[in-house]
């Protein structure tokens, strides 16, 4: 297979050989139309964002098995792809595939009860902000997810998008505004709050 000088693959990768593909570097992957594409740096901040809600999660008693940052998911596009949420909270179902076959969550397998993605440069990269505000959010939708949130800790806003009648209904929220979650109601959690990881300094 031909390499570029980052050694990244220079023609389309089948669905099997993205799951094993590896440079030896933490630079994160996903499958776009056969294509590796690097994601963006994330700001540390992020990652504070998710861990924050897995704690959170947690507390309410969603199980330790249902919480992953790094499984991808495949979706539906002209060529095979994978997505890799930033946080994906699986189904009892949806946890028990994954770990019989791998990191990748098949078309034909469940679908997770939520995925997360934290936005990364929304206000100075329009490529970034339009792969989660628009082509994830289609992706997931036509995947069948039933909640999946956008969260942009620059714009200052979270996204709630519930799955009804096969399409997101969104629910938009900010400042000291409480998140409503169908699947996780008993989360108590403000925009604020989890934009901030919950940290006085970012407020």
């Amino acid at each position: 297979m031909a390499t570029t000088q980052d050694q990244r693959p220079t023609q389309l990768l089948t669905l099997e050989e993205y799951i094993r593909y590896d440079d030896g570097t933490e630079t994160r992957y996903e499958l776009v139309d056969g294509v590796l594409t690097a994601m963006p740096t994330e700001n540390p901040l992020n990652n504070t964002i998710i861990l924050f809600l897995i704690s959170s999660l947690l507390k309410i008693g969603v199980p330790y098995y249902r919480l992953a940052t790094n499984h991808q998911i495949q979706v539906s596009s002209r060529k095979v792809s994978a997505r890799q949420p930033d946080l994906v909270v699986h189904t009892p179902a949806s946890a028990s595939a994954i770990l019989q076959d791998g990191k990748l969550l098949r078309l034909h397998q469940p679908a997770p009860d939520l995925v997360v993605e934290v936005v990364s440069s929304s206000d100075t990269d329009q490529r970034s902000r339009d792969r989660d505000y628009l082509e994830k959010r289609q992706e997931y939708s036509q995947r069948g997810i039933a909640e999946y949130w956008i969260i942009d800790p620059i714009a200052a806003v979270v996204l709630v998008l519930t799955w009804v009648d096969e399409t997101y209904q969104e629910s938009v929220y900010t400042g000291d505004d409480l998140l409503a979650s169908p699947k996780f109601p008993a989360l108590s959690l403000s925009a604020t709050e989890l934009l901030t990881a919950g940290l006085p300094k970012f407020r």
